[in-house]
């Protein structure tokens, strides 16, 4: 059965969209100019350059890795791009985040919207849908739908494998990234071609098993490393360079000045997700779905019967029980040592509190079971 679209058309001044791909209507510059020195650049070309222009990314996670990816393929001229994020901005992402502003974190704008909003100031030609969604089972598909290719910007394992599970489903290219402390790695899967992830990881890794952003911070440089790695390898699977692709993972560590590079052979023979026998992360039970969020000292809930909210009312009845504040996308509450934030789809992130009971009892008495 073939999958809906995802969100609303965006028309901008001089062209328009048609299904997923934006074409020239009316331009005041000439490609040629804009993208001269990328022309120039003998892999790419101006053919290169045209089939860019026809291309569309879906990036999951606009945080240090998303927001950075996105600049860079708007500013190659990439034809759109859906972007999917969870989170609102906060004064403590700024330092590895560049695309955002103070003012985004004092509106707490929600990230999605203000990578889109910063895009369309970048590049105007390009097209750029947001979705205010946590990424899961029950919408990656429709997310890809009609994507040339996903870049991975989460934070965790869990969505890693969805993504994985979905793109080698339906035959789209991902290009998964991850970065904690000056180290970072990446890996480009071609489905049924290169290993999958779960093909290297058959299982997600145990929690507490490795550093996280709270345990070990980041710093920028590595940001910028890995996301180099992976919008050139973005670059020539949208310009038809497969034959360039590093096949491999890459590793770095920019504080011991250690680069590797671990070849990559052809698909686990027993990986299910690889032989199409099953796709453990997209057949995930329906429950309410409750994740502890990496070094925010929050929980994240999305409820399973989920519809959208009346921020409006919302808001109301926040009033009435604390200092209450709300933008066109969220509503938020402070309740004593915690601060609940509602968003229109139902989901909410509860902060002071790592306890999932907890955070579930507390939307559960303000927002509703």
């Amino acid at each position: 059965m073939r999958l809906a679209r995802v969100g609303p058309i965006v028309k901008q001044k001089g062209f328009v969209a048609w299904g997923a791909k934006v074409f020239l209507q009316k331009a005041c510059f000439r490609m040629e100019d804009r993208y001269s020195r990328q022309i120039l650049f003998a892999e790419i070309g101006e053919r290169g350059q045209q089939r860019l222009r026809q291309s569309r990314a879906l990036i999951v996670g606009c945080g240090a890795l998303g927001s950075l990816q996105a600049e860079m393929l708007a500013r190659a001229g990439i034809g759109g791009l859906l972007i999917a994020d969870r989170d609102f901005v906060e004064f403590s992402n700024l330092h590895r985040q560049m695309l955002f502003t103070e003012q985004d974190a004092r509106e707490r704008t929600p990230k999605a919207v203000a990578c889109a909003a910063h895009l369309g100031a970048i590049n105007s030609e390009v097209e750029v849908q947001s979705r205010i969604v946590d990424v899961n089972a029950s919408n990656i598909e429709e997310l890809l739908f009609d994507c040339d290719l996903v870049l991975d910007g989460t934070d965790n394992f869990s969505t890693r494998y969805v993504i994985n599970d979905a793109c080698v489903k339906r035959g789209v290219p991902w290009i998964y990234g991850a970065a904690v402390g000056a180290y970072g790695l990446t890996m480009t899967v071609l489905p049924r071609e290169t290993p999958c992830l779960r093909c290297l990881f058959p299982d997600v890794p145990q929690a507490g098993s490795g550093a996280t952003c709270d345990t070990a911070g980041v710093i920028m440089p590595i940001i910028a490393t890995v996301v180099a790695v992976q919008v050139a390898e973005a670059l020539k699977i949208l310009t038809g360079r497969h034959q360039a692709l590093h096949r491999s993972l890459m590793q770095f560590d920019l504080w011991r000045n250690e680069w590797r590079r671990v070849p990559l052979g052809t698909p686990d023979e027993g990986c299910p997700v690889c032989r199409g026998t099953s796709y453990p992360a997209l057949e995930a039970e329906a429950v309410d779905q409750i994740v502890v969020l990496c070094g925010r000292d929050a929980v994240q809930i999305t409820p399973l019967n989920r519809g959208r909210l009346n921020l409006a009312e919302i808001f109301e009845r926040f009033r009435a029980v604390g200092e209450a504040q709300a933008n066109p996308y969220l509503v938020r509450v402070r309740l004593g040592d915690y601060e609940l934030t509602v968003f229109e789809d139902g989901r909410a992130i509860v902060r002071g509190t790592e306890d999932a009971a907890r955070a579930r009892a507390l939307y559960a008495r303000y927002v509703g079971a």
